[in-house]
């Protein structure tokens, strides 16, 4: 694994947990709004995160691939949040800034370690 490779695989990971512990410790610690049970806290906000961890912290390039979808529901609701909650707009802040840089290294990673394991999308013969 190329040394680039590996800065988007740290990239990825750390930004990834970054944003599971953040999500974490903003709803369930920080935020004022008691209006939510845990259980639907836990459903709405760490599962999906869980879904992919395995493969990421297996180096999967594929799952790196499909947690970018897990993400963008987490870097729209940063920026929903960054306008319209004016008490936690900050947090939404950190929120949109730990998927944005979980999102360029997921998709770095996986881009360049497919093509190191030659997995890349074959190409279609044109028909004459």
């Amino acid at each position: 694994m190329s040394a680039k490779t590996r800065f988007f695989r740290l990239l990825a990971l750390s930004a990834y947990l970054g944003l599971l512990g953040w999500v974490v410790l903003w709803h369930f610690v920080l935020s004022e709004e008691g209006q939510y049970s845990a259980v639907f806290l836990l459903l709405m906000w760490v599962v999906p995160l869980l879904l992919p961890l395995r493969g990421l912290i297996q180096g999967k390039p594929y799952t790196h691939a499909w947690a970018n979808f897990i993400l963008m529901f987490y870097l729209l609701h940063g920026l929903t949040g960054i306008y319209a909650l004016e008490k936690e707009a900050w947090y939404a802040a950190l929120e949109t800034l730990l998927a944005s840089l979980a999102f360029i290294g997921c998709s770095f990673y996986a881009r360049l370690r497919g093509r190191e394991l030659g997995l890349g999308l074959k190409k279609q013969k044109s028909a004459r």
